[in-house]
C-alpha cells in the first residue's frame, strides 16, 4: 500500500465522489418532485377560483408578513392552517365569513399591535382568497406548523 495519495488517485477519488453525490442529488430531486406530484398535494381540488386566489395573495404580496407553509416571512401569523384554527373544517361557510370579516375590518386599530393594512379586495377577490387558504389547508403538511396558533 502507497504511503501517500498520488495525483491520479486523488483526482480519482475527487470525480469519483463527485459523481456518487451528484446521482444521489439527482435521485433525491427526483423522489421529491413524485412525492410532491402523488402524495402531498391534492391537484383535483385546484380550481380557478383557487388560483385566482393565489394570485391575490401574490398580487398583494402577503408572503412580505405572512408565512405559507413555513415560507414567507415570519413578522405575522402562519396562515397554512388558518382555515383549521377558523373552523373551516365543522363550518366552512363560517370560517369564509370570519376571513372575509377579518380581512374587511383592518386595520384593527388594536394598541400594542403591528396592523395589517387595508387592501380593499372586492367580494370576488376574498371568495378566492378564501378558496386558496381552503385548498392549502388540505395539503399535507407533515405536522407544520408545531402548534395550531401558528
Amino acid at each position: 500500500m502507497a504511503e501517500r495519495l498520488t495525483k491520479s488517485a486523488a483526482r480519482n477519488v475527487f470525480y469519483g465522489g463527485s459523481a456518487f453525490f451528484f446521482a444521489i442529488f439527482i435521485g433525491l430531486t427526483a423522489h421529491s418532485h413524485y412525492y410532491m406530484v402523488t402524495s402531498s398535494t391534492d391537484t383535483t381540488a385546484l380550481t380557478s377560483s383557487v388560483a385566482r386566489g393565489k394570485h391575490v395573495w401574490e398580487k398583494n404580496s402577503c408572503i412580505n408578513c405572512h408565512t405559507l407553509l413555513g415560507e414567507g416571512a415570519y413578522f405575522a401569523p402562519e396562515v397554512g392552517n388558518v382555515w383549521d384554527r377558523w373552523g373551516g373544517n365543522e363550518d366552512p361557510a363560517g370560517a369564509r365569513e370570519t376571513l372575509k370579516a377579518w380581512m374587511q375590518a383592518q386595520p384593527s386599530g388594536a394598541p400594542g399591535r403591528r396592523q395589517m393594512p387595508q387592501f380593499n379586495l372586492t367580494d370576488q377577490e376574498l371568495n378566492d382568497l378564501a378558496d386558496f387558504l381552503q385548498w392549502t389547508s388540505t395539503i399535507k403538511r407533515q405536522e407544520w406548523p408545531p402548534n395550531k396558533a401558528g
